[in-house]
C-alpha cells in the first residue's frame, strides 16, 4: 500500500510540474490538515447526504473563495477510521459506502426585480465520485482526471453523496462551515441535501460553529500575460 501511494504521489507530482509550466502557480485552498483530527473511532461523526465549504478557519474568512482563474487539479482529505460497527451504521443510515466528490459553486446572480441572494450557489462544476473506504486513517490525495474551471468568486465545496468521516468536531467557535441542507431543518441528516446536479441553484443557510470539514484543493492559476499585442493600423 504503501508503494502504491508513494507512486501515485509522484505521479501527481509529475502532473502538477506539467501543469504548472503550461499554466501558473500551485495554490491551495484551505490551511493544513495538521492541526486537526478526525472525529473517529472516537466520538465518530461523519458528513451524510450533503454539500458544504468552510466559511472561516481560524482568523481566514471564506478560505474556499477563489480570486483568480483558474483550473483544480486535485484534492486532499483527511479520514478517520471508524470501526466495522461504525462503518454498518453509516453505510446504512446513509445508503452506501463511502464517498466524496468536489463541485465548484458559483454565486447565484437575481435576476431583475428579484431579490438578491448572497449564499445562494449554482452548481458550475463538478469532479467524479471518489469512494473513501480504503483509505481510513489516512490522508490521500486524489488527482482529477479532467481539471476544473473556476472564476474569481467560486467557492469548492466538498459533496458527500453518501457519508464521510472527513470530519473534525469541538473545535473553537472561529471554525464554522455552511451546508445544503434545508435551513429550516439544519439539524437534520436525514435529509438529501447534496446539491450535485449540474445547473442547480442551492441555498448555503445553515451555518454551523466548532467544526471543519478536512479538505484542502489544489488549483492552478492561469498566468498573467506579460506582453500586449498590438494590431496593425490599416493601411
Amino acid at each position: 500500500m504503501r508503494k502504491k501511494l508513494l507512486i501515485a504521489t509522484v505521479t501527481i507530482l509529475a502532473a502538477l510540474g506539467v501543469a504548472t509550466a503550461a499554466f501558473g502557480s500551485v495554490s491551495e485552498l484551505g490551511t493544513t490538515l495538521d492541526d486537526q483530527t478526525a472525529a473517529c473511532p472516537d466520538a465518530c461523526q461523519a458528513i451524510g447526504q450533503v454539500s458544504g465549504f468552510q466559511v472561516q478557519q481560524g482568523t481566514r474568512l471564506k478560505p474556499y473563495r477563489l480570486r483568480s482563474y483558474g483550473k483544480v487539479v486535485a484534492f486532499t482529505v483527511k479520514l478517520g477510521k471508524p470501526n466495522t460497527s461504525q462503518i454498518q451504521f453509516f453505510n446504512k443510515l446513509f445508503g452506501g459506502p463511502p464517498q466524496i466528490m468536489l463541485t465548484v459553486l458559483r454565486p447565484w446572480v437575481a435576476p431583475k426585480g428579484q431579490k438578491k441572494q448572497p449564499d445562494k450557489y449554482v452548481l458550475a462544476g463538478q469532479s467524479p465520485v471518489f469512494n473513501l473506504q480504503d483509505y481510513f486513517g489516512s490522508e490521500p490525495t486524489f488527482a482529477l482526471p479532467r481539471p476544473l474551471s473556476i472564476k474569481p468568486y467560486d467557492v469548492v465545496g466538498m459533496t458527500v453523496p453518501t457519508w464521510a468521516p472527513a470530519f473534525a468536531v469541538n473545535l473553537g467557535d472561529d471554525m464554522q462551515w455552511r451546508s445544503s441542507r434545508d435551513p429550516k431543518n439544519c439539524d437534520d441528516i436525514r435529509q438529501d441535501a447534496a446539491q450535485d446536479i449540474h445547473g442547480s441553484s442551492r441555498t448555503y443557510n445553515c451555518v454551523y460553529k466548532t467544526a471543519r470539514l478536512l479538505y484542502t484543493v489544489t488549483y492552478i492559476r492561469d498566468p498573467k500575460p506579460t506582453t500586449t499585442t498590438t494590431t496593425p493600423p490599416k493601411k
